[in-house]
């Protein structure tokens, strides 16, 4: 188990590491990509998450998000006491890659003078401030989307494919193959990006939002405590009802 724990860690270190890696290389004064566009930022999200699959998929089934690890164990095809060492190696993944792109681009933070910039390449602000509520609903319906689609894309490798235990594999994003889960991250990304950024993990956006807390900066404004609760129980919220509609459509 403790492997599947590591992948875990690397897969989602590596996540974030590009995932925040395009947002500081975008946003950041005297970056050559400032100004790409969110496009771009779609883009390479999806690439992050396609790269972690490619480290862990083969080996803990690439959740890299506690939001997915969660819906996996309420529909049935993840052990419980396996959720708890994988949503901590997500959050510890999630902040050592927040680290490394700050070390990446240390002197770009230092030549950047907006605060609300800085945080941005850390976590998830909402577009339009003072509307937590729909925000959830957004954070929500867009993890509802990615959690149903893992699972369902997940069916017949829950029936076919086993632990040498006899138990059910930790069906994750791997289980879609990394170029679908790419595709997936980047239609979420466009459609569904522009109100909240799209989080839809608590360990791509409160870890990183921890790193900002604790990371030494320049000009560094407080680290959206206010609003850190919308991208992470709205993920959950949204992974428990996919594992429901799942298991309402699916389970005999």
């Amino acid at each position: 188990m403790f492997e599947k724990y590591l992948f875990e860690f690397i897969g989602t270190m590596v996540l974030i590491l590009l995932g925040g890696g395009v947002c500081a290389a975008t946003s950041l004064e005297k970056s050559k990509a400032k100004g790409a566009g969110w496009v771009v930022v779609a883009m390479g999200w999806g690439f992050a998450v396609m790269v972690g699959v490619f480290i862990s998929g083969s080996v803990s089934g690439a959740h890299l998000n506690p939001a997915v690890s969660l819906g996996c164990a309420l529909a049935g095809t993840m052990s419980w006491s396996a959720v708890p060492g994988y949503v901590i190696a997500q959050m510890l993944g999630g902040f050592t890659g927040a680290v490394l792109v700050w070390l990446f681009y240390k002197d770009h933070y230092d030549a950047t003078e907006d605060p609300d910039t800085k945080l941005g390449t850390f976590c998830t602000m909402p577009a339009i401030e003072g509307h937590k509520i729909r925000n959830f609903f957004c954070e929500a319906l867009a993890s509802w989307l990615l959690v149903f689609v893992i699972l369902v894309f997940g069916v017949d490798a829950n029936v076919a494919h086993l632990d040498p235990d006899g138990q059910h594999l930790h069906i994750g994003m791997g289980e879609l193959g990394a170029l679908p889960v790419t595709f997936l991250i980047m239609s979420i990304g466009m459609s569904l990006g522009g109100a909240t950024g799209y989080a839809i993990n608590p360990a791509r956006d409160l870890a990183p939002r921890i790193a900002h807390a604790i990371l030494p900066m320049k000009n560094k404004r407080d680290s959206g405590w206010g609003y850190s609760w919308v991208p992470v129980l709205g993920p959950i919220a949204g992974a428990a009802l996919a594992a429901l509609t799942y298991i309402a459509i699916y389970v005999r």
